[in-house]
């Protein structure tokens, strides 16, 4: 489980997880601006074709735009549908 928090293998669980207020170890909040998702959610009433998240990736490549990812295990109990999963958890783990 800590996995996800240390690596995370989609773009967007990153994202979320940037966004995310914390407190350092002295309980004082940590100054300056939360992460933020650019771009904006695609809408429901019209078809997505590729991945949904594309639009606001910044690894998204031609292939994000053609075709879904599948969802798969990427480590024990942890599943993700990115075509770049691994170079997610690269840049979150640094």
């Amino acid at each position: 489980m800590n996995d996800l928090f240390d690596r995370p293998r989609h773009p967007y669980t990153a994202g979320l997880l940037g966004s995310v207020p914390r407190v350092d170890r002295s309980g004082a909040p940590r100054t300056g601006r939360l992460a933020e998702i650019e771009g904006m959610v695609p809408r429901l009433d019209r078809a997505i074709v590729g991945c949904r998240f594309a639009p606001r990736c910044a690894f998204a490549t031609d292939l994000c735009w053609a075709k879904d990812p599948p969802l798969e295990p990427k480590t024990l109990g942890h599943l993700a549908a990115c075509w770049h999963s691994e170079k997610a958890a690269e840049i979150a783990g640094e």
